[in-house]
């Protein structure tokens, strides 16, 4: 330390140790100064705490476990840390669990082998816990039936001789699968009553559809003729969870001639909702 006139073995420098540190040493390059620090367990207690499963006791400086204090909870602490052992907890391995809590036995889920051959990665379904702590499949599949049936009757109307929509029929649903989507197939109904005089004809259909025609090839005139005609079709693939539509069913006549009427028409509307 030339700068500090060190020389015969003394240095004319000050050095002064700062809080829990300690200097020895003269400074001469026979005796040279030596710092050495000491930090006390006080001065960092401050800086610990405990927390989920520690206990931590700022007087003693001792870090424990905090176990539970319910029935059948233990742990013990064995060479390489603490284990639950065999018998000192309540482990119920019943439906769905195997395993007895130990090292060499954890509790796990007993699952069984996937007997598809598509991967469950993609095709295998959801398990969640409630709000209840209770484990949870996926919403169940449903299916659904909805239907209307109505009647109505007209003063002998003219059946039209050109494809016409004399009247139209609705049904309301809903899809009460709040979870999923649903497939809507709609079977609709028809039934007309035509009254056709000696030569006269009539038809009628669903929609544009032409489904029944009849002419009268006799003398005298024909009362309430009637068929009754059915249509199944899908109505829609995907309606939505909870979501509503209205399926509408459109009479037609056509072809009518020589006087032909008709006085009712009844209908049947059913859907079928599938979620699945």
């Amino acid at each position: 330390m030339a700068r500090c006139g060190c020389g015969g073995g003394l240095c004319n420098c000050a050095v002064q140790a700062g809080t829990n540190v300690t200097v020895s040493g003269s400074g001469s390059a026979a005796n040279p100064y030596v710092v050495s620090a000491e930090v006390q367990c006080e001065d960092v207690r401050g800086c610990l705490s405990g927390g989920p499963g520690v206990v931590f006791d700022p007087g003693t400086g001792e870090i424990s476990a905090d176990v539970s204090g319910q029935a059948g909870n233990n742990l013990t602490v064995g060479p390489d840390g603490l284990y639950v052992p065999t018998g000192s907890a309540t482990v119920n391995t019943g439906c769905g669990l195997t395993g007895d809590g130990s090292g060499g036995s954890p509790v796990r889920v007993a699952v069984g082998a996937w007997p598809y051959p598509c991967s469950p990665d993609t095709a295998g379904g959801v398990i969640v816990c409630g709000a209840d702590g209770v484990l949870r499949g996926e919403p169940r599949g449903q299916v659904n039936f909805q239907q209307v049936t109505e009647t109505r009757a007209y003063a002998d109307l003219a059946v039209p001789n050109v494809l016409t929509v004399v009247d139209t029929f609705t049904l309301n649903i809903t899809n009460p699968d709040l979870c999923r989507s649903a497939a809507v197939l709609v079977e609709r109904e028809v039934d007309v009553d035509f009254v056709l005089p000696a030569g006269a004809g009539a038809s009628y259909g669903h929609d544009t559809d032409q489904m029944y025609y009849m002419r009268n090839t006799g003398s005298s005139t024909m009362t309430d003729v009637h068929t009754q005609t059915t249509k199944l079709y899908q109505f829609m693939a995907a309606l939505a969870p909870g979501a509503g539509a209205m399926i509408s069913l459109p009479v037609s006549m056509d072809r009518g001639s020589a006087g032909a009427t008709y006085n009712r028409i009844q209908t049947f509307i059913r859907a079928i909702l599938i979620s699945l």
